[in-house]
């Protein structure tokens, strides 16, 4: 895998036995001894511990020193930042002049910057972005420490043995603590739909603190592939698979996370790249929609799977963008996109598998259940 990067806690996934793979240019766990379907599980019981050190930190913070860049952030994004309150995080979405999407991430309030986590396969982009578009204010990539995971329902338990003051965060909550392992960034969320939290530590101590949470007998390393079902159960998407630039926030069914003082007739209407379309949509509704699907039968529908209307005949009416077994609802999951006219749940599709078209049904997400501790 020669060319790819690998994050400070690789020597550690390598002795724990996991099966290395390319990911976002990064030599990541796929799974490891436990496999795919008992480290999913493990996560919904206990606690699961992932490296997402692959990920960008990110610090935005204004050279003149006056507010935290807020102001100058929501040029980018359709969310409310500048009410954002201090020690809370919001998820946000970076968009294009077209109005489709060009990165999700999170923005944290610290007080007198912005903490920004964005993907990893778009984080060289995102920064770029930043720095061009926010002259004002200084862009540090931060790239001395690891970010840590940890997911599941013992998770509050399992991290208050280091930093007891978690136990009182909500979700969203953002904190500094200081431990044993040094200055701790920790945010009570996670991309699992489960309560659990992300821990940004100085690299040179991230493998003492993932061997101290793993010394638990809750915690258990979870992989990329766990990661991947379990986000899919929670209904939340995947940069890449369930939007792009070419999926807007309305079509993928975001609409959610544009707070009112953004949308029309808000006081801060508009203002954000592909803002035109955006908010003709929150209006008028897309032409296609995101939904949940279920196959009737025990086939998964995979990226790419074809869907149809009828079960012979016609065009091609969507395409799946990401299908997989749920170990947690022990059935095959899916979420694609097709015309908003056939979006409603319970609506009847086909899907194409190996040249049969299979039945599926359109279905309200997530899957399971979120546990957050709001």
């Amino acid at each position: 895998m020669a060319d790819l990067e690998r994050t400070c806690l690789y020597d550690l996934h390598v002795e724990l036995g996991a099966k290395m793979v390319p990911f976002a240019g990064y030599e990541m766990p796929v799974q490891y001894p436990m496999g795919v379907m008992k480290e999913h599980l493990h996560c919904r019981e206990a606690a699961g511990l992932f490296d997402v050190s692959h990920m960008g930190q990110v610090i935005v913070r204004p050279k003149d020193g006056k507010g935290n860049g807020a102001e100058a952030f929501e040029t980018l994004v359709p969310q409310n930042i500048l009410d954002l309150p201090e020690g809370r995080q919001r998820y946000a979405f970076f968009t294009d002049e077209n109005g489709g999407i060009s990165d999700d991430l999170m923005v944290a309030n610290r007080g007198d910057h912005l903490f920004v986590v964005v993907n990893a396969g778009c984080k060289a982009a995102d920064i770029a972005h930043m720095r061009e578009a926010l002259p004002g204010c200084e862009v540090e990539e931060i790239t001395d420490r690891a970010l840590l995971a940890l997911q599941g329902p013992d998770a509050a338990e399992v991290l208050a043995g280091i930093v007891p003051d978690v136990k009182d965060m909500r979700f969203m909550d953002v904190g500094v603590y200081g431990s044993f392992f040094g200055e701790l960034w920790i945010t009570r969320s996670g991309y699992t739909g489960e309560d659990g939290f992300e821990i940004s530590v100085a690299a040179e101590r991230a493998t003492a603190l993932a061997g101290r949470l793993m010394s638990d007998f809750s915690v258990e390393p979870i992989g990329l592939g766990a990661r991947d079902s379990l986000r899919l159960e929670a209904g939340l998407c995947l940069y890449g698979n369930d939007i792009d630039t070419t999926t807007s926030p309305v079509e993928a069914g975001l609409e959610w996370a544009i707070q009112k003082v953004r949308r029309n007739g808000g006081a801060r209407e508009g203002g954000f790249p592909g803002a035109a379309r955006i908010l003709d949509e929150l209006e008028n509704g897309a032409a296609r929609r995101r939904v949940g699907l279920r196959p009737e039968g025990r086939a998964p529908m995979r990226a790419h799977t074809l869907l149809f209307a009828d079960e012979a005949g016609g065009e091609a009416i969507g395409e799946v963008t990401s299908g997989a077994y749920g170990p947690t609802i022990e059935a095959p999951m899916a979420m694609g996109y097709v015309p908003t006219g056939l979006s409603e749940t319970g609506t009847r599709l086909f899907g194409e598998v190996r040249g049969k078209r299979l039945p599926v049904l359109v279905v309200e997400t997530p899957f399971t259940p979120a546990n957050y501790k709001r």
